[in-house]
């Protein structure tokens, strides 16, 4: 079953290596706290956003290239997520924050601004890209293959696997960059109704 439609609105954005056709979604379902009728964001093709489960792109937020959205997950306000970012679980992505790349944000995340995600890759004995990010708990969350989870489990299962070797001495450096790098202490956006 459908959960949205594109409203015939579209707006093109300049890329590095192209354009794209951005189309406006409305909700012709009821589902969380969306409405039938609801104006969404933007997003590029069908294929960004789920019709399965909660997930929803309002107010001014972006969507394109094959970055997907699904589950309970929100993005909103002007963020942005494009390349072949993945967007999922309980997260929200809002504010001015950019998620791109080869970035998994997901669980419990709450990512506002640039400084609330880092994805470094690729790494490790699978050359992969690993993403650390805020979630709802004003801690770091890592995405990392089939690990999700806290900072420090991170850390626990990294020596479990790799002991001392240099892909644990990579992962390690990756966690101390993400510690300096993640803001932890800004408060999260106010929301529109408050």
């Amino acid at each position: 079953m459908k959960k949205f439609e594109f409203t015939g609105e579209t707006k093109t954005i300049s890329l590095l290596f192209r354009t794209a056709t951005l189309h406006r979604i409305r909700a012709v379902a009821e589902f969380g706290l969306v409405k039938i009728g609801d104006l969404g964001g933007w997003i590029e093709k069908e294929e960004n956003l789920s019709h399965e489960g909660k997930a929803w792109v309002c107010g001014d937020a972006e969507v394109w290239g094959n970055a997907k959205v699904w589950g309970n997950a929100e993005v909103w306000g002007n963020a942005e997520v494009w390349g072949n970012a993945k967007v999922c679980g309980d997260a929200e992505v809002c504010g001015d924050a950019k998620v791109c790349g080869d970035a998994k944000v997901c669980g419990d995340a709450e990512v506002f601004s640039a400084s609330h995600v880092l994805v470094i890759g690729a790494i490790g004995s699978r050359d992969d890209f690993t993403t650390f990010f805020r979630d709802k708990d004003n801690e770091i969350t890592v995405k990392c293959g089939c690990f999700l989870g806290k900072i420090d489990k991170f850390l626990e299962k990294v020596t479990q696997t790799h002991g001392d070797s240099k892909y644990a001495l990579v992962y390690r450096a990756a966690v101390e960059v993400a510690r300096l790098q993640i803001d932890l202490l800004g408060e999260a956006p106010k929301d529109a109704d408050e």
